[in-house]
């Protein structure tokens, strides 16, 4: 099972946090997700061929390596299908967050997990139901996260 973000990733997110989001959403579809860094530093490698290592995975994954080589960016880039801006300055990674977002809701959507009729009802909705959607959505989504982090 994919792991999936609580939350949009702000453009402004750690390095950490948007290859947690690339990794959870934006794997590639029809690859078997990974379950650990060595899978996920194999399927990196083999899809670029760019020799990138577990240990750098996990460095990556944990903030302990924030600034890494232009060729280890340009892989994850590849990798996932994203523009190498997403890892860039916020100004730059705004617009490519907000395609990206769009992007995993509509493999959830295709993968049946979002259903196609309750996001055609929310568009329907008034815009002070929709405030209401809004604000149960990021209040479950705070619940996920905090449950989250009390089990890990």
């Amino acid at each position: 099972m994919r792991q999936r973000a609580a939350g949009g990733i702000s453009p402004a997110a750690t390095l950490a946090e948007k290859v947690e989001w690339l990794i959870g959403n934006m794997w590639p579809p029809g690859a078997a997700p990974p379950r650990n860094n060595v899978e996920t530093a194999a399927a990196i490698a083999a899809a670029t061929g760019e020799d990138i290592s577990s240990t750098t995975v996990w460095k990556l994954r944990t903030g302990r390596q924030d600034n890494p080589q232009l060729k280890t960016l340009t892989a994850l880039a590849t990798f996932f299908g994203v523009p190498i801006g997403y890892f860039g300055f916020p100004v730059e990674a705004a617009p490519i967050d907000d395609d990206l977002t769009f992007q995993a809701l509509r493999r959830e959507v295709d993968g049946g997990s979002v259903r196609g009729e309750v996001l055609r009802a929310l568009i329907d909705l008034s815009p002070d139901a929709r405030r209401l959607v809004d604000e149960m959505i990021l209040a479950a989504a705070r619940a996920d996260r905090a449950r989250l982090a009390g089990a890990g």
